[in-house]
Order: structure tokens, then sequence, then C-alpha cells
């Protein structure tokens, strides 16, 4: 098993269900190898990180809940999956969660794999922003999550405002991507060369690939939400290419 605080939080959320046949999240199956274990590590630390920062600003709102429910939705759990990761949520809004301790320990259980903890920072982030907003609290709890998992202040900036601009794209209406956006999705100024444009492309997509994600330990229920963020990445390229024939 996982053990450490990871651990303990995961438990906490099987509760009496680890004999419920829980697909890769069961307890017989979820710590097999080291992408199994990986797997394990970033579905909890995900969903009760989820809670944390949800909570951070005193309460949880309907639309932070509503992002949790459709991130479950998109991952397709089944009924006993739900529950857990709704049971992990909770342990993350708890006053006593142990964000340090669980920070740490999934660093260590990622070894070092850097697209895996930024997906993870992208998410929270996404949850983060749901809103509308980015509350101070929440700001706070997001940089330091960001610095316990290797990233610097300008990395944790760069992945914000990518991250920003992607919650602008999937709020627009049917005009389509914006150019600013475009350039913000690919972190980079408009006045980026045009191999500086598809260096930048062809990094984002080799962050984001979804294969390579899963091989590395993101869940496999997560393919989808990997999917939608490739294809944000292509359009932007794809904007970007347009306006500069034009």
């Amino acid at each position: 098993m996982l053990g450490g605080p990871l651990g303990a939080v995961f438990g906490a959320a099987f509760g009496h269900n680890f004999d419920k046949g829980l697909g890769s999240f069961a307890a017989g199956t979820a710590f097999t190898g080291d992408v199994e274990r990986i797997q394990t590590a970033f579905f909890t630390t995900t969903f009760s990180m989820m809670g944390h920062i949800a909570k951070a600003d005193g309460q949880v709102s309907r639309t932070e809940i509503f992002v949790a429910e459709d991130l479950m939705r998109q991952m397709r759990l089944n009924s006993e999956q739900k529950k857990v990761a709704q049971r992990l949520f909770n342990e993350g809004k708890k006053a006593g969660f142990p964000v340090n301790d669980v920070l740490q320990q999934f660093r260590v259980e990622c070894h070092r794999r850097t697209n895996l903890l930024q997906m993870f920072m992208e998410i929270q982030i996404m949850v983060a922003l749901s809103d509308g907003t980015l509350d101070a609290s929440e700001s706070t709890i997001l940089e330091y999550a960001a610095s316990a998992l290797g990233f610097s202040p300008a990395q944790y900036r760069a992945i914000l405002q990518r991250m920003q601009a992607q919650r602008h794209v999937q709020s627009a209406d049917t005009f389509g991507m914006s150019l600013e956006d475009a350039y913000d999705l690919l972190g980079i100024s408009k006045s980026a060369s045009d191999q500086e444009v598809k260096k930048a492309y062809r990094r984002q997509m080799n962050q984001h690939h979804p294969d390579k994600l899963v091989s590395k330990g993101l869940p496999e229920e997560m393919m989808e939400m990997a999917n939608r963020k490739a294809q944000d990445i292509k359009s932007a390229y794809e904007t970007i290419k347009k306006s500069r024939k034009q």
C-alpha cells in the first residue's frame, strides 16, 4: 500500500469499501506495479487537494462542486469510484488535512515525472478559477503547492497564465478562440517567430500527449480530459498560423 499521509487519506476515503472491486483503484490491484501506484497517488492527491483548495476561501461554492463532479463525469467513474472521489474531496476540506505531507509524498511517488505534476497543477488551478476569480487564499495554496512540487515562481505563473487562457476559451461564445488566448495557451508572445511558435506547440503537445501521460501514471479515466487539453493546444496553433498567413 501507499502508506504515509496519502495512504491515510486514501484509506479514510475508502472506508469499508476495499472489497467492492473498484477497478484500477481497488485495494487488490492499485498497488501491483509502479504505474498503478502512481495512478492511485494521482487520484488521491487530485481530489483531496481539490477539496482543500475549494475550502480555502472559507466556503465551497456550487461552481467548485460542479467542476469536481464534472471531472468525475469526464472520468466516467462507476458509482463506487465516484463515492471515493467525493470522500477524498471531503477529506481535503477538513481542517487537519496534512497538505504539506500529502504534496511531499505525491512528488516522491511521481518520481520526477514533471508532466504529471504539471497536469496536477493545471487541474487544481482549473478548480480555483471555476468561480471566475482567484481568491487570495486560493492563490496562496496554489503557489505553495507549486513550490512543494518543484516548480519555480516563473513556471507557476506560466502554468497559471495558460490555464486562465484555457478557461476563457472554454467559456467563450461561438466566435472561437481569440488570438490573444491562442498565444497564452502556447505560453508565448505575439512577437515570437514562426519557428518559436512551432517549437512552443510541439513542447505543449509533448507535455500533454494523453498516451504519454497515461503511460507515466495519469489515471486512464482522465484520458478524455487530456484529449480536450491537447485539442485546445492544437486549436491555438492553428489560430496563430491562420492569423499569420492573413
